[in-house]
């Protein structure tokens, strides 16, 4: 598996790992169609620092925007193999700081981020948040 920078030619696979995100998680709406998705992820592409896991094909992408991590979503098939920490992992070496949300229901992605050293600093009702879903914001900085 090699990390490196998405490409125009990744925003198919990048879609398709979102919507069947969306599909699985019961407690998250599913908002956009696939091409809202494509349109949305390639926008992504050419404005942010977007790195994807490859192995013969996407297995993984994270997305930072500044010191915000605004996605890291992997292939079904992909968790649980470390292609998400090698991600967060990658990202962290680009920063002194990040900063992400995520939904309170996921427990598995709370876990996963707080074994990462990122640290609940806010806990919101999801009123900010196009899902609606209860939320929280996590923070990590370099040596804590």
């Amino acid at each position: 598996m090699i990390l490196r920078a998405a490409t125009n030619q990744d925003v198919k696979a990048m879609a398709q790992i979102i919507g069947d995100w969306f599909t699985a998680t019961p407690f998250v709406p599913r908002l956009h169609t696939i091409e809202e998705d494509r349109w949305f992820i390639g926008q992504v592409v050419e404005k942010d620092d977007v790195i994807v896991a490859d192995d013969g094909g996407v297995k993984g992408f994270i997305v930072r925007n500044g010191a915000e991590i605004s996605q890291l979503y992997l292939a079904t098939a992909a968790r649980g193999l470390g292609i998400g920490s090698a991600l967060l992992e990658k990202m962290k070496t680009r920063s002194e700081q990040l900063s992400l949300w995520c939904f309170q229901p996921n427990t598995r992605a709370r876990r996963f981020y707080e074994r990462h050293g990122f640290v609940a600093e806010r806990f919101t009702d999801g009123s900010g948040n196009e899902e609606q879903v209860p939320d929280i914001r996590y923070v990590w900085r370099a040596g804590s």
